[in-house]
């Protein structure tokens, strides 16, 4: 099942306090970027973020989901209404993430 365009707009207001969110879309889900680099995404309409030490952290209780099969298990979010805490997660994460890929 692919993302919605609407839950990702969702999601994109939700992270609108933050400057440089952007979004790609992949294989009919999508990729979020903050500040260039890639902290999660929309799948199956669900909000995954990777679990860097801060995002556990800071949702202990979560639960751990596949995006997609073969992939990585990544933190689900269910916090979406408070805009507040989405974007305190994505601050505490952002120097946790790799570096992006530079293309060659």
């Amino acid at each position: 099942m692919a993302s919605s365009k609407e839950y990702l707009d969702f999601i994109l207001d939700q992270l609108s306090g933050l400057d440089d969110i952007t979004s790609r879309k992949m294989m009919g889900e999508y990729i979020i970027y903050y500040r260039g680099k890639v902290v999660g995404g929309i799948y199956d309409d669900r909000f995954l973020v990777k679990p860097t030490k801060s995002a556990v952290a800071m949702m202990p209780d979560t639960d751990m989901e596949l995006p997609y099969e073969g992939a990585k298990e990544m933190l689900l979010v269910d916090n979406l209404e408070n805009r507040e805490f989405l974007q305190e997660l994505l601050d505490a994460m952002y120097d946790e993430l790799p570096a992006p890929k530079k293309r060659k």
